[in-house]
């Protein structure tokens, strides 16, 4: 299996604090979101590759975190630890951007990863729950992401609603709905077997849209089961500075 981090976004409802600096790489808890994702994809047994998907103007920063995260893990470091590789997607800013699924294509064809397993995250969510319960539990699917309740309709309105069947398997899919079927919220959390990762080619040739990757899976689970895998503990995407706060003070160990 490989890992593959969504990080070539610019992250503009964040400005100022995103303007010199890519989200991923903004800290909480002491060190970068990113930085966080990494440890826990370390659990994840039998990872071969972890590329993170940046943009022109960042990709040269995470490189240089690359870098030191890598010297600063030298010692815990074995011969089955997962290789770092920072993929420049080629975008300079909003307009030419490629969106989260042209960048998941990208790095499939490029870097030849369409022959294992993929697991894709948003280099914006953090998770208290280990990665390797969801790789565990994805082994045996064709298709899974990770689903969280946010308890509430109105809540719901800001993600990805799916409502499943008795088997955890998606019954139906609607991003960000006006009139939302259940308060079950998709997760940027995603893993793709071989034998679906060739489908992204065909949604982009057919023209859908390239941006939020969850429309990859509204277009999917029609075609193919996509099992879910309800989280434990907290999970937090970082898309304002009021969440980045909080995860600030979560992973700071100052507050619940």
């Amino acid at each position: 299996m490989n890992a593959l981090i969504l990080a070539a976004g610019y992250a503009t409802r964040l400005y100022p604090l995103t303007l010199n600096k890519a989200k991923p790489l903004l800290e909480v808890g002491g060190k970068p979101i990113i930085e966080w994702l990494l440890d826990n994809l370390r659990s994840v047994p039998a990872l071969q590759t972890t590329c993170i998907v940046a943009n022109t103007k960042f990709a040269g920063d995470f490189q240089n975190w690359a870098n030191g995260y890598k010297a600063r893990n030298e010692e815990s470091n074995s011969d089955g630890e997962s290789k770092i590789k920072i993929v420049n997607d080629g975008s300079t800013s909003e307009e030419d951007k490629l969106g989260a699924i042209g960048d998941i294509n990208l790095v499939l064809t490029r870097e030849n990863m369409a022959d294992d397993d993929l697991l894709v995250i948003a280099g914006d969510n953090l998770f208290e729950q280990p990665l390797s319960d969801f790789v565990n539990c994805a082994k045996n699917s064709t298709a899974m992401v990770a689903v969280h309740d946010v308890g509430d309709f109105e809540t719901i309105k800001k993600y990805g609603t799916v409502t499943i069947d008795d088997k955890g398997v998606i019954t139906s899919f609607e991003e960000k709905p006006e009139k939302p079927k259940s308060t079950l919220a998709s997760v940027a959390l995603y893993y793709y077997s071989t034998e679906v990762l060739p489908l992204f080619k065909t949604y982009l040739a057919e023209g859908n849209n390239p941006d939020q990757p969850g429309r990859f899976l509204q277009w999917l689970y029609t075609r193919k089961p996509v099992n879910t895998f309800k989280l434990k503990g907290r999970w937090l995407d970082i898309g304002s500075k009021e969440t980045l706060a909080a995860a600030d003070k979560i992973f700071s160990g100052r507050g619940d």
